[in-house]
């Protein structure tokens, strides 16, 4: 790992950033220590937050003290197996306050004045991200109080402050309006001042917080920001945390500029970053993948500028109307305490027959926004940054924008409490999983919603296993039938969503779940079929619809030749496959090439990359020839750009 200063350099710098792990790297019972390129002692904390079944170390925010970091130069730290050392004590944070430290967020709304502030919050500080003898971290929740202390009944601020053992301090300023259930939700415009230290830091006037939504700003006190860290990608790829992107991609100069190129505003609140504002927004996208295009190339490159856009993405996830945070508990809202719950269905879907009351969610009547959420296209927007920097906001964000994958749906077609997937498209069924298997993986085990995810992922993986493994869904093409016959009189599927589910179980398999071994197994016949079955030529492999049945009310064809023949023109059927005549016929370049514009980074074929890379690495049969013959094919985009579908077998 290596530190990069971005600043003037220093003494005893303390930096903090997140670290994922492989299973059995780290077993129970050890810790870590740090080394330099010396092989010398830096002094480490480590703040174990994930671990794996059998007990070992999956994800943790690591505090390093480094002796010396050079302006602009770099600081080399390994992490080594070590016996746990005597406990040191950790930090006292009424020192913090006692020297002067405060922060203050102050809003002027509707002509009234609300203000929160940390300085008498931190005496009585229970709830701690991290805690020891480099960094403590108090997690802080605030009303916003009028001068005559009055709560304003939507806005309400928490702090997240980061003391370090040089008496210095990080600080999160976070407002937000997301109260799942208090009365007459709305969007509000004020008047914002941030001061840390007693020092105004931010202000704007008109600012507009919409409803469901939050923001944070982060400020150092006494201290420089922290130098930027530099992970290992081929050891992150290693440990299944994140697909196996090809290491043969090197991303291009112009693409990682063109990140370091954006301007600050973004990371205003209430912005969003490089995401689609209206997410229902169809065709190809940099920010449709198991990650984004620009998650990706921070993977690959660990540049600073794809790091600074993919951080500044992340932020901006707050600013989405999809927030909604249960008021007694503090975390997001449950199903299982709401299992009629929903944003969909009429008010008699809402009533919870137990207690005849409905949990439909107050109605709002001015929450306009500017951004329109839809989870059939939603990115990744925090897994990466949480993983990298282990900070609790992002985490915060992957449960929110879990929680909305699954309580969206009408209750009666989700299992109520269960949340199943199956109703929605099948790409919002494939991000969903994808949701759902990060944010099960790595919330923290002590985390109350640790449980909840695992629970519902759980509880999607028996449904699809049930149905489709030997139920009553199953068929000989290893498809989703659930919610995707939406082409050519209901007898037709999209292909390219479909390999978005079968990457999200891969995925998922990959993060450790070997509950969906059976799943993989029969989704893996999907994009192996379409390469190596009998009566199908692979070039039409990618096919924007692909034809299944002969009509709404027959089953699912029994072979890919009854497939092939139903959905491609006879005059290209009539050609052999792979040849000039084919090529011809299909309007493509050469020989070989594959139709759905073979040559983008975000056409049907790379679409359908990581769903062949995962079913060739399950050991399917038929597997390893089928990538084989995708991997030699003469027309392949160019990832340097876009690589968020450059993912090959391990």
């Amino acid at each position: 790992m290596t530190f990069v200063d971005s600043g003037s350099g220093g003494s005893n710098v303390i930096v903090g950033f997140g670290h994922a792990f492989a299973a059995g790297d780290v077993p129970a019972g050890v810790t870590l220590a740090g080394r330099d390129k010396d092989g010398n002692g830096v002094a480490l904390q480590v703040d174990k937050k994930a671990t794996y079944a059998d007990g070992s170390l999956r994800h943790a925010v690591i505090t390093a003290k480094l002796p010396t970091v050079a302006a602009g130069g770099r600081f080399d730290l390994d992490l080594v197996s070590a016996a746990p050392a005597a406990s040191a004590p950790g930090l006292d944070l009424t020192t913090l306050a006692n020297s002067g430290f405060d922060a203050e967020v102050r809003i002027k709304v509707d002509g009234t004045e609300y203000a929160a502030s940390v300085k008498p919050l931190l005496a009585v500080a229970t709830s701690t991200w991290l805690d020891g003898p480099l960094a403590k971290e108090a997690l802080l929740a605030a009303p916003l109080k009028d001068s005559n202390g009055n709560v304003h009944p939507q806005l309400a601020a928490r702090f997240q402050v980061r003391m370090d053992a040089g008496g210095s301090a990080r600080v999160d300023v976070i407002v937000e309006n997301d109260w799942a259930y208090a009365p007459a939700p709305s969007a509000y415009t004020y008047d914002l001042t941030i001061t840390v230290g007693g020092k105004q830091v931010y202000s704007k006037t008109a600012q507009p917080h919409y409803a469901h939504a939050r923001w944070r700003q982060t400020y150092y006190w006494n201290r420089a920001p922290e130098p930027f860290v530099v992970h290992d990608p081929r050891y992150l790829i290693k440990t299944g945390a994140v697909p196996n992107y090809d290491p043969a991609v090197v991303p291009s100069a112009a693409a990682l500029e063109k990140w370091a190129s954006l301007p600050a505003a973004p990371w205003d609140p209430m912005q969003i970053g490089l995401a689609e504002k209206y997410m229902p927004t169809t065709g190809g996208r940099p920010d449709i993948g198991l990650l984004p295009a620009w998650a990706t190339l921070y993977l690959l490159s660990m540049d600073p500028g794809a790091a600074r856009a993919t951080m500044m993405t992340a932020d901006g996830s707050g600013s989405w109307s999809i927030h909604y945070r249960d008021q007694e508990k503090g975390t997001p809202v449950s199903l299982v305490d709401y299992p009629y719950m929903t944003l969909l269905g009429n008010h008699g879907d809402t009533v919870n027959p137990k207690t005849g009351k409905s949990e439909a969610f107050p109605a709002c009547s001015t929450c306009s926004t500017p951004y329109s959420a839809d989870y059939a296209h939603a990115p990744s927007l925090v897994y990466l940054p949480y993983l990298l920097t282990g900070d609790h906001y992002y985490l915060e964000e992957m449960q929110f924008w879990s929680n909305f994958g699954l309580f969206q749906s009408n209750p009666g077609y989700r299992d109520h409490e269960k949340g199943l997937l199956h109703p929605d498209q099948v790409r919002g069924q494939a991000w969903g999983l994808r949701a759902l298997g990060e944010t099960a993986a790595f919330t923290p085990d002590a985390d109350p919603m640790k449980q909840y995810f695992v629970d519902r992922l759980n509880d999607n993986i028996d449904y699809y296993t049930t149905h489709y493994g030997s139920g009553p869904d199953s068929n000989a093409l290893g498809i989703i039938t659930d919610g995707a016959y939406a082409y050519a009189n209901n007898t037709g599927i999209a292909p390219w969503q479909d390999d978005f589910f079968t990457s999200a179980i891969g995925h998922i398999l990959e993060l450790g779940f070997d509950k969906a071994k059976p799943l993989i197994a029969f989704k893996s016949q999907f994009p192996i079929g379409r390469m190596s079955a009998d009566g199908f030529c692979w070039i039409s492999a990618s096919m924007y619809t692909m034809i299944v049945r002969s009509s709404a009310s027959t089953p699912v064809f029994t072979t890919f030749a009854q497939a092939y023949e139903a959905s491609v023109d006879p005059a290209v059927r009539s050609t052999a496959c792979e040849s000039q005549a084919m090529a011809d016929a299909l309007t493509l370049t050469k020989p070989g090439e594959m139709s759905g514009y073979a040559s983008s980074a975000e056409g049907y074929p790379a679409n359908m990359q990581p769903a062949l890379a995962m079913a060739a690495q399950s050991g399917a049969a038929g597997g390893a020839a089928a990538w084989a013959k995708f991997a030699a094919r003469p027309v392949k985009p160019d990832y340097s750009n876009e690589p968020q579908f450059a993912i090959v077998p391990r």
